[in-house]
């Protein structure tokens, strides 16, 4: 027992050894556009602030935080998508440049992080950065930036056409009323109506039912 207990324990290191060295070697500027690294270097550069690449969470994006020892830090997911990984690197930075500017607490995406988003994005809006496909979606967006870029339905759309699809998902609009679908971990529902900009639909299994976001990634259940 002690003998196989060591076994799993050196493999167990030696997995997230592996992990920590692919991670590492990743570079910020290997996961942005070519003509956005110039920009971004002048933003983060002879700030207290570290950056680190972590594996795709299903939950966010990325996200910033005040650390323990007086630094700062963002974790962003390494996805293959460059403008949706820049656009969450901007989103994050300026959540940074908030905590630099005020002292006390304010609302986290309130008016000083939306002028903050703003002021940063601003330089990056132009087609060098951002396809147009993209671009027009992305400036509107800015106006009155929401929370998350998962709230605006047109921008993800966009974004959408620039990511891969080897999981031959789509977007839950797509799919017919009273068709059956998969979402996550193989859970199967029936998509019944609309309710404003959602969609109810039933889980199969318990016959309980939920609001899913328009664009929701999920597979035609055949």
């Amino acid at each position: 027992m002690t003998f196989l207990l060591m076994v799993i324990s050196i493999i167990m290191v030696k997995y997230y050894l592996y992990q920590f060295q692919t991670l590492k070697v990743i570079s910020l500027f290997d996961l942005i556009p070519v003509c956005s690294k110039e920009l971004i270097s002048e933003l983060i550069k002879n700030e207290n602030l570290s950056i680190k690449i972590v594996k795709s969470r299903k939950t966010k994006h990325g996200d910033f935080r005040s650390l323990k020892d007086g630094k700062f830090q963002i974790t962003l997911n390494h996805i293959d998508n460059k403008f949706r990984f820049l656009i969450t690197l901007i989103h994050e930075l300026a959540h940074f440049k908030v905590s630099q500017s005020f002292k006390y607490r304010v609302n986290p995406h309130g008016i000083e992080w939306k002028k903050n988003y703003k002021h940063l994005m601003l330089p990056f809006l132009n087609n060098k950065i951002f396809p147009d496909d993209i671009l027009k979606f992305l400036a509107l967006h800015m106006v009155n930036p929401p929370a998350t870029t998962d709230s605006d339905i047109d921008l993800v759309i966009a974004l959408q056409k620039y990511e891969p699809n080897e999981d031959n998902k789509i977007f839950l609009f797509q799919v017919p009323f009273n068709d059956l679908f998969v979402f996550q971990e193989n859970k199967s529902f029936i998509k019944l109506h609309k309710r404003r900009k959602r969609y109810i639909c039933k889980n199969i299994l318990t016959g309980r039912k939920f609001l899913f976001s328009p664009v929701a990634r999920v597979k035609l259940n055949k």
